[in-house]
């Protein structure tokens, strides 16, 4: 039985709505494994923990204090994020003869540089069974190695052990330097702040 002309364009006319559809429905999922994708790269630049080293320290507060006002009160010391300065410290390593021309509270300063995404050293040469040299270059080594961008070293005396490293609501403690696991970190933590690509 022939098609009459009203069939064929009845026919035709289904067949433009299927492409439709096939080509709504396509873009659609197309869009949508954009968008995962795209938010797949932002978790990993931006806040993901997965993957993080050290202990986990709760973050009370983002907030900038006064530069003349004590910081903190911080939940991990050395600390590893909470109130702070409107300005930070530049990336590098600190002697402990720097204190003595660095401003009050450093501390401050320093939680502004984590939340831009900076890895820190916190060093004691002071704990017991520390070897200032060796430690002092454990860290310059690591520093090197992990490509100097947004790492601190700075002096720390006010903890039990001989080196902290922290990142943003990161810690980990060391009773000796392990180049391997300070390189992990670093390259595992940095960047993982509110603010990564802030200088």
């Amino acid at each position: 039985m022939k098609k009459t002309t009203w069939q064929t364009r009845r026919d035709a006319e289904r067949r433009k709505q299927q492409v439709r559809k096939i080509l709504l429905y396509g873009g659609i999922g197309l869009g949508l494994v954009a968008l995962v994708a795209l938010a797949a790269v932002l978790s990993s630049r931006k806040g993901s923990t997965s993957g993080l080293l050290g202990d986990p320290v709760p973050i009370s507060s983002r907030d900038h204090i006064p530069s003349d006002a004590p910081p903190g009160p911080y939940a991990s010391n050395p600390p590893a994020g909470g109130p702070h300065f409107d300005t930070d410290f530049t990336a590098g390593f600190y002697q402990e003869s720097d204190l003595a021309t660095l401003p009050k509270y450093p501390q401050g300063y320093l939680v502004h540089s984590l939340e831009h995404g900076y890895v820190i050293f916190w060093y004691n040469c002071q704990a017991a069974g520390a070897s200032c040299d060796a430690l002092k270059q454990a860290i310059q080594q690591v520093m090197t190695a992990t490509g100097q961008a947004k790492l601190i070293a700075f002096p720390w005396a006010d903890m039990d052990v001989p080196l902290a490293m922290t990142s943003w609501g990161r810690i980990l403690k060391f009773t000796q330097p392990d180049t391997e696991t300070m390189k992990q970190f670093v390259l595992h933590n940095r960047y993982q702040a509110p603010e990564p690509d802030a200088p």
